[in-house]
Formats: structure tokens, sequence, C-alpha cells
């Protein structure tokens, strides 16, 4: 027991559901904001949730969905963030290198890291890339912490990562003449 809190419990991760590939979707709430609008009549108030999605092996997208009631923001959300879907590139549980994300103020540090370190980031961060399927990562969120601008220049950080394989198609270079090409320099 925790206090007057109750029991503790494992941070709230919604049911899981499936793509159209049939792969296991993970969703993480990140934020909910409670918008209010002054009337005639009074105060409407409404919700609008930031919602992470992605199937733990190098897909993610990310949604925002307003609603007068939380489930449906969320639920609203979830969709928007299954539109939204992307690749990353990955090597093996980390990173292929070092990138830093923008979006507006926001900026992120992505950098790569050993086996077993884990996945040390905060809130937004930490939820895009347990989503994506990274384990060990180390990140810094820099200048802003509005949620908002955190995924999206963390989103940025990730499109920009390129693995080995995608850079030698974009040179033009097949796999074995880059390793011949690195034996020649060593012999030489």
């Amino acid at each position: 027991m925790n206090g007057n809190r109750g029991p503790s419990r494992a941070p709230r991760e919604r049911e899981k559901e499936r793509d159209a590939q049939g792969r296991e979707l993970i969703d993480r709430v990140v934020h909910i904001n409670r918008v209010t609008k002054v009337v005639k009549g009074g105060k409407n108030f409404s919700f609008s949730a930031l919602v992470v999605v992605g199937d733990g092996q190098g897909r993610v997208g990310y949604g925002s969905g307003k609603a007068k009631e939380v489930p449906m923001a969320i639920k609203k959300g979830i969709e928007m963030a299954k539109k939204n879907m992307q690749k990353i590139s990955l090597k093996g549980s980390t990173i292929p290198h070092t990138v830093i994300g923008r979006y507006g103020a926001g900026r992120v540090l992505l950098k790569p890291a050993a086996a077993g370190t884990g996945v040390i980031a905060g809130g937004p961060v930490r939820a895009v890339l347990e989503s994506v399927g990274v384990a060990d990562i180390l990140t810094k969120s820099l200048r802003t912490t509005n949620p908002h601008n955190v995924i999206k220049a963390t989103f940025d950080g990730l499109l920009k990562l390129k693995n080995e394989g995608e850079m030698r198609r974009r040179r033009g270079m097949a796999a074995g003449a880059a390793q011949e090409a690195t034996e020649t320099e060593t012999i030489a």
C-alpha cells in the first residue's frame, strides 16, 4: 500500500489491438488536456488526448483526439495514430546512430546505448520509444516540455535514422562492394 492511495499498479496500458497485418498494437496515452470554451450559457468542457500507437517492431504513430468525454477522445486519438504509422530504422534493440530531432521549440537528443541499458527517457519520449520497440537508448529532451512538440521532435529524430543497409542502397553500393573496399584499404 502507498499511504492512502491504495495498492500500487503498473502504468496503465490499454488492451492490445491488431493492425491490418495481424500484429499486436500497443497504445499509450501520453497526455490528456481539459479544454474549456466559454459560451453565453456557461462553460463547455471537452477533452483532448495525445496517444502513441506502435507494434514494438519498428512501426509507430501518434494522434490527437478531441471529444466531450475522455474515452472517446482516446479512441479518436488511437484511430488518428493508426493512420499516421511510420517505419523506423533500428539496429538490434537500439538505434543506428546519434540524432537530434527538432520541431518548433522542441529538441530531443536520441543516442544509442549498450545492451542492458534500458530506456533512459522522459514521459512523451519514453512512450514513443517503447511503442516502437527500442529497448536500449539514452535521450534528453531539450528546450520545451510541451508533450505535443516533444513527440513531434522525437518523430523527426526517428525518421532521420538510417541503418547501414539503407545508406549503401542510397549511395549505390552493393553490400559486397563495401566490404571489398574496406579490405583493400586495410591491405594497402
